[in-house]
This record gives C-alpha cells, sequence and structure tokens, in this order.
C-alpha cells in the first residue's frame, strides 16, 4: 500500500470511505462513533486544506482507506485523565483513520507509516472501537488515560514514542 497526502479531488471517495467505516462500525457494536455524519464535508476539506490528510491506496492505486496525520499539539490533549501521557515532547496525532473495507491493513499501515516518520505519536478512540483498541497496542502504543473528543464525549487516549529517543533522567 501507498500512502499520499490527499487532494480536494479525492473529497468524494473520502466520504464515501468514512460513509462505509460508519456502516462496519455500526455492524460490530460501535454505535456512536462518528454520529450525525461525521466527518462532515466541511471537516475533511479542512484536512485536505491544512496538509494533514493522507489517502492510502492499494496495488491498483484505488484510494481504500484515509486518516490524518496533524502535526503540533492537540487542544482535546491539553486535559487528560485517569492516567497520563508518556511526555509531553511535541508529537504527531491520528485522527480520522478509516478503510473501505475492500483491502486488509490499512490501519496497520497507517501506523507503520506514522511510526517510521515521528518520534512521539498520540491517538484517541472510542471505547467501543475494537479494531483501534486491539490495533493500538498491538502496534506499541500505550494507554495514557481519558480525553474528550471534539464533540465532547470521552475517547481513550494512546501514546507510541521511539525507543532510544527518551531522554534520560
Amino acid at each position: 500500500m501507498e500512502i499520499r497526502k490527499a487532494t480536494e479531488k479525492d473529497v468524494e471517495r473520502l466520504m464515501a470511505i468514512f460513509e462505509r467505516a460508519r456502516e462496519f462500525m455500526r455492524r460490530t457494536g460501535n454505535m456512536t462513533q462518528w454520529i450525525d455524519g461525521y466527518p462532515s464535508l466541511e471537516r475533511v476539506r479542512r484536512d485536505i486544506e491544512e496538509g494533514n490528510c493522507y489517502g492510502v491506496e492499494n496495488g491498483e492505486g484505488r484510494v481504500v482507506g484515509t486518516f490524518v496525520a496533524a502535526e503540533g499539539e492537540e487542544p482535546n490533549y491539553r486535559e487528560i485523565r485517569d492516567g497520563e501521557w508518556l511526555n509531553d515532547r511535541p508529537y504527531v496525532t491520528i485522527h480520522r483513520l478509516a478503510s473501505d473495507g475492500t483491502e486488509r491493513g490499512v490501519a496497520d499501515a497507517c501506523l507503520r507509516w506514522c511510526m517510521g516518520r515521528w518520534d512521539n505519536v498520540r491517538a484517541d478512540t472510542h471505547r467501543d472501537n475494537r479494531v483501534l483498541l486491539r490495533l493500538l497496542p498491538a502496534h506499541g502504543f500505550r494507554r495514557c488515560g481519558i480525553v474528550r473528543g471534539e464533540n465532547g464525549t470521552e475517547r481513550i487516549a494512546f501514546q507510541w514514542e521511539r525507543k532510544g529517543n527518551v531522554p534520560e533522567g
């Protein structure tokens, strides 16, 4: 799988991917994440304009997944409860990871890609998102606590830091 920056030309495809991902969530018991049409067309366009949205292409060049990798402080991560972040160094946050379900390994490709480019990666997910709750720890992410999402609902927060990049003491 190849990962590239998404463009305005990808918007229709990305919206279809998000619709398939919402359907998958509902089928697997995740009834309250990404409700009311989240992420909206405006949110997706803003992610693309900000240069944070990526497309995951299969071997035929078809976009089968998407995610956001946003560098800089995530305002929703300022407050964490029932735990703490692993460190306070600069980080990238993974948001809006989704697949159309036609190819296996989209989330793995996203996580490996981000971990190969940044030393400090954070993510959060809904308590009913069984897929990410399994995949994040499998890739070395540690559960850090509870944060609130954009809509105010609780999310389980995770962080990964590259070994050997942690200051002494």
